[in-house]
């Protein structure tokens, strides 16, 4: 048995193609939540909207504040050949991106992409990862000629709604190639709501890139790492966590991409991260011990992925993978426009 083989029989459910959410709910709000007690009790079920009753006064949710940018390029080869590039990385007019196709991209070769810039090969592929640098500012491009990275599994093209639903309504700092997705879920009238509660929020950063969206490899289990991406802790963010501490407060994170961006700050032995800004690539899974975080809520995710196996980590496969068979059974909708989960 290879360890493909392993991830498959380990990390896998059945999953019918009608339980796939291709759009979101009307109210972001609305979606269903399936709460999943790290006590050991019996699962329940509710709705987004009913998270100002199921968390407690002093709770404190940590959200990821990072911003989707329209990172998928798309252009043409010297041959004429259609390349269409996936920015995961940018700085000025350098970029990495994914590319189609990534082995016919060679250093040197220049590609006319939609918009009339034009890009020079500057690194040829590893893992499908190519340099790029552009003859204008990267962000500017992507603002102005880019499309929506929608997960493939959505089977559409982008409409003008999901400019607004593929977004948090708090997202401040652009450079995600993919939605940070549980925080879909919050309205302004949601977060005012859980404020009157009594539940505390911060946020953090994590520029969603390769580590988070590509599917899980037997060389990630490996080495025990995935790809590095940029994220933040900040000053505030750290505050509201240590006050968190000294009032009892249960520290919940926001998705899979707040806890991994909490718990690669936080030093072994601590229950409060530091102030950092840099990069990770920290690969959370069963017998990892979470030192920030107390609770999570996430999406529905893809089988084998890394995602699974970090709510695994909080609690144990058999019984998240118990938990996702009752999803389906009940008509959850899984994945970026899905339902979710709450594990406190």
């Amino acid at each position: 048995m290879t360890a493909s083989d392993d991830i498959d029989a380990a990390w896998s459910f059945d999953l019918p193609d009608a339980a796939i959410a291709r759009y979101p709910t009307e109210d972001r709000a609305a979606s269903r939540l399936m709460h999943l007690p790290l006590g050991g009790s019996p699962l329940l079920h509710h709705h987004v909207h009913e998270l100002p009753s199921l968390l407690l006064p002093g709770d404190l949710l940590v959200f990821n504040d990072s911003k989707v940018l329209p990172a998928r390029l798309r252009g043409r080869r010297a041959t004429g050949g259609k390349v269409e590039l996936l920015v995961v990385a940018h700085q000025g007019r350098s970029v990495r991106a994914l590319a189609r196709p990534a082995r016919k991209l060679q250093v040197g070769h220049r590609l006319a992409l939609t918009g009339g810039c034009e890009a020079e090969v500057t690194a040829a592929a590893v893992e499908g990862i190519v340099g790029l640098e552009l003859d204008r500012d990267a962000e500017e491009v992507m603002l102005a000629h880019g499309e929506l990275p929608l997960p493939p599994y959505l089977g559409r093209a982008e409409e003008p709604s999901d400019r607004e639903r593929y977004q948090t309504v708090f997202a401040r700092h652009p450079g995600s190639a993919a939605a940070p997705t549980a925080g879909l879920h919050f309205s302004p009238a949601l977060l005012d709501a859980l404020e009157e509660a009594g539940v505390h929020r911060t946020h953090v950063t994590l520029h969603v890139g390769l580590g988070t969206f590509r599917p899980l490899r037997p060389e990630d289990l490996a080495r025990g790492h995935l790809h590095e991406e940029r994220r933040l802790v900040p000053p505030d963010a750290v505050a509201a966590i240590a006050a968190a501490r000294e009032r009892g407060g249960r520290v919940i994170a926001v998705g899979t991409t707040s806890a991994r961006t909490l718990e690669s700050a936080t030093p072994e032995g601590e229950r409060v991260p530091q102030v950092v800004d840099g990069s990770t690539d920290l690969f959370i899974r069963p017998g990892y011990r979470f030192r920030t975080v107390d609770g999570l809520l996430t999406n529905f995710h893809l089988p084998g992925s890394s995602l699974l196996m970090l709510v695994a980590a909080l609690v144990g496969r058999e019984r998240l993978l118990d938990a996702y068979a009752t999803a389906v059974a009940r008509g959850y909708r899984f994945y970026s426009y899905g339902d979710a989960m709450l594990l406190v």
